[in-house]
Parts: structure tokens; sequence; C-alpha cells
């Protein structure tokens, strides 16, 4: 009976013997060498078996994995980085990963400032379109080779011609300002794509824009975006 129980514990510590001798001690730590920084989302995956562990916030982490498993380190906004398990004569293996960012191409982005409604009232209010002096009425009679020079000369209608471009450009410059305020209160649903076309399709009045209140504005571009939705 006592050598059964004898050979029973020799078998068992055996057991544990081989058991330690496969199991590996996997420790290490990551680091960032550009910037110090706490890793709060440290996760160290053994492919072989699928079992995760997390790691530390100052990098470090530690398991017990078999030799020759497959191991996957991965930290939230870096590449992952994969690896097999060579145990030392000890049955331990040190690993020390250091971290590079992901590069991130990334389309330039131009962050225009939201005006205020009352700098937009500012501007509305201030619309006016450059002159450009032309002999009228009486004048024509008084002058008439001038009125007869403005009425042919190419250079005279092309300065008329820019004061209006002028002014169209301001207007929609203001429209557009205006369009980013209702949008970011969520009145108007629309892209900074869509802006020309809708502000094409408004066709609002010279008059109007300059001298109609907040309250007049918001409810004639709420109405005329509801029609401009049913033809998208």
């Amino acid at each position: 009976m006592l050598s059964q129980f004898i050979s029973l514990c020799f078998f068992i510590s055996l057991y544990f013997v081989s058991f330690s001798q496969e199991r590996v001690w996997l420790f290490g730590k990551v680091k960032d060498t550009l910037q110090a920084q706490n890793f709060y989302n440290i996760m160290i995956i053994n492919r072989n078996n699928g079992r995760g562990v997390f790691g530390l916030p100052d990098g470090s982490f530690s398991l017990y994995v078999n030799n020759n498993d497959s191991i996957t380190i991965s930290v939230k906004g870096y590449p992952v980085h994969s690896f097999r398990v060579t145990a030392d004569s000890n049955h331990q293996m040190k690993k020390i990963l250091i971290l590079e960012n992901k590069v991130y191409e990334k389309p330039e982005v131009i962050v225009k400032p939201i005006k205020s409604l009352e700098q937009i009232k500012e501007e509305r209010a201030g619309l006016t379109m450059r002159e450009t002096r032309m002999v009228t009425g009486l004048e024509v009679m008084r002058s008439p080779i001038t009125a007869l020079y403005q009425h042919f000369s190419k250079k005279e209608q092309n300065k008329k011609w820019i004061a209006e471009m002028e002014f169209k450009n301001s207007q929609t410059k203001i429209l557009k300002e205006l369009l980013r305020l209702y949008v970011s209160y969520d009145i108007v649903d629309l892209n900074e794509e869509e802006f020309e076309q809708f502000i094409t399709f408004l066709n609002i009045d010279d008059t109007f824009l300059k001298t109609s209140t907040d309250l007049e504005l918001v409810m004639f571009i709420k109405d005329k975006f509801e029609h401009f939705k049913t033809i998208k």
C-alpha cells in the first residue's frame, strides 16, 4: 500500500515538473519613445488558444504561455505586433516592444469660423453695389457725347459688370455665412457643397436680404429649403 502511494506521488510530481517545463513565463513592456504616456488598452492575445489578457497602464504585461505560441500585442493607435514565443533556459521570455505611431494621411480640412447672427445682420445692412457713374436723364441732353461713349464703350460696360459681380459675390458670401449658422442650429440640413445650388434656388431679392428681420429671413429660407428638398 505504501509503495503504491509513493508511486502515485512520484507520477504526480513528474506531471507537475513536466507541466512547469512546458509553460513559459512571458513578461515585458511596451514603450513609446517619442511621447511618455500611460497605456489603458494594451491587449496581449495568445493566438493558439484565442485568450487575451490586458496589460498595465505603465505598459508592462505578464502571462503564462507555451513555447512557440503565436502572440499578438495590440495597442489602440499603434500597429499590431506579432511574434513567436522562444523560451530561455529558465522557461522565460522577456519582450520589450518599442511602439511607433501609425501614420495617418488625412485630407486637408479648412475650418471656417461661424459668424454670429448680429455680425451677419450688420453685413446684410451694409450690402451696396459699388457706384459706376452713368450719365442719365437731363444729363444726357447736356452731355450727349458722354452718353454715347458710355453706351458703346466696352470699358464702361465692363466697369458696370464688375461692380455687379462684386455685389453678387458679397451677397453670396453673406448667404453662405447665414447657411453655416442655420446648419449649426439644425434649421437646414445642407453641406458646404450644396450651398451654391441652394443659393441659386433661393433667388433672394436684394432689398429683402438687406432689410428683412432675422425672423423673416429664417422663415423665408426654411420654407425655401423644404421645397428644395423635394427636388433633390
